[in-house]
């Protein structure tokens, strides 16, 4: 805003700018080519009233130099004026052109946010006493949201967790998102076990892919990571199939990766040969939180290629945040992540980021 706000002054400089280089230069040398800049300067900086005082003020200002010149004559004096007027009058029209582009763009977005909060809802800010906080950061500004996803369920069998990240791009990514989250929710209350919960998000995935057939029935997968929190929260267990293992921070904000015992394929692979789903049980201390994210994070790189490390940088950062006295909440923890994966890559999305932190309190209280 501040940049933008600097940005709007540019026309006025290109036209003080003229006149200094006018009254620097001989009287057969004509500023009138940096004049018509101003108002084509204006067309995307300023509204409609500014472009045209931009406009009217490098007229005036070309005439008074024109005058004090003694050129102010049919040949050069009104040419040019006709000229400023004319490139004014364009400049009005690139205007409405680019506030008009804008205002769809803007429907555009709002749109955006509609689907995106009908397929991907944000979760509930708590379940029992887990503090619960999502994010999602799209690679592209005007997509909103693409093939990574989470959702949280209170369940019969405890409170569940599904993140994960769809192969693909663009509405088929998006039709696939949807089929996991319905998939989820309805296996997420039925099913025993995690097992049994994945059995079922495999059956899923397999049917969707044969109904978009093609590339998709043979290629299409879903790397998703599924959590389960003991009804006492003593204990987190996971089934991570081909997705980046979480963290678990503790209270005194140390970093322990959960990685899996072993190492699984995606979901949606089933046609390719039979995988267990192994269940690893986690400590979940109480103060713990568990940080869930998609390769968006992980796969972030800098300038120089180095991949982007939540295990070692965010333990500093909640470190930092809690000596200045801010509390570190689960949505300052994932703000403190996305943030310092913009600045490790220099502001370069390279991929679509789903974040989800989930905080059991350090002191457990039954809820009201």
């Amino acid at each position: 805003m501040v940049e933008l706000r600097r940005a709007q002054w540019i026309p006025v400089g290109v036209i003080v700018l003229a006149v200094v280089l006018d009254v620097a230069t001989p009287t057969n040398v004509t500023s009138a080519p940096l004049l018509i800049a101003a108002p084509v300067a204006a067309a995307p900086l300023l509204r409609l009233p500014g472009i045209i005082v931009i406009g009217t003020l490098s007229m005036a200002v070309h005439a008074c130099l024109a005058w004090i010149d003694g050129t102010f004559g049919w040949h050069r004096g009104l040419a040019n004026q006709l000229t400023l007027l004319a490139v004014t009058v364009l400049a009005v029209l690139i205007n409405r052109a680019l506030e008009g582009q804008t205002a769809r763009t803007r429907r555009a977005r709002q749109v955006a946010a509609v689907a995106q909060s009908a397929v991907l809802p944000r979760p509930p800010s708590r379940l029992g006493r887990l503090s619960i906080a999502a994010r999602y950061v799209p690679a592209e500004d005007e997509a909103m949201i693409g093939g990574d996803l989470y959702v949280v369920q209170d369940t019969p069998h405890g409170v569940r967790v599904m993140v994960g990240d769809v192969r693909g791009k663009g509405l088929g990514a998006v039709s696939a998102v949807c089929a996991d989250l319905g998939a989820f929710r309805y296996a997420a209350d039925e099913a025993e076990d995690l097992p049994s919960l994945v059995a079922s998000l495999e059956r899923a995935l397999l049917r969707e892919g044969g109904r978009r057939g093609g590339q998709e029935q043979e290629e299409g997968f879903t790397t998703a990571l599924i959590a389960e929190f003991a009804t006492g929260l003593d204990t987190v267990r996971v089934v991570n199939r081909g997705h980046p293992p979480p963290l678990l921070l503790d209270a005194e904000g140390r970093a322990t990766v959960l990685a899996p015992s072993e190492e699984s394929p995606p979901l949606g692979m089933s046609a390719l040969g039979a995988w267990n789903s192994p269940v690893d049980t986690f400590r979940f201390p109480p103060g713990a939180t568990l940080v869930c994210y998609t390769d968006g994070v992980t796969e972030a790189r800098d300038e120089a290629g180095t991949f982007y490390d939540a295990a070692e940088r965010l333990p500093h950062l909640v470190r930092h945040r809690a000596l200045a006295g801010d509390p570190v909440t689960p949505a300052q923890i994932l703000r403190l992540l996305v943030e310092d994966v913009e600045r490790h890559t220099g502001g370069r999305v390279q991929d679509d980021q789903a974040l989800l932190a989930l905080h059991r309190p350090l002191f457990d209280a039954s809820p009201p």
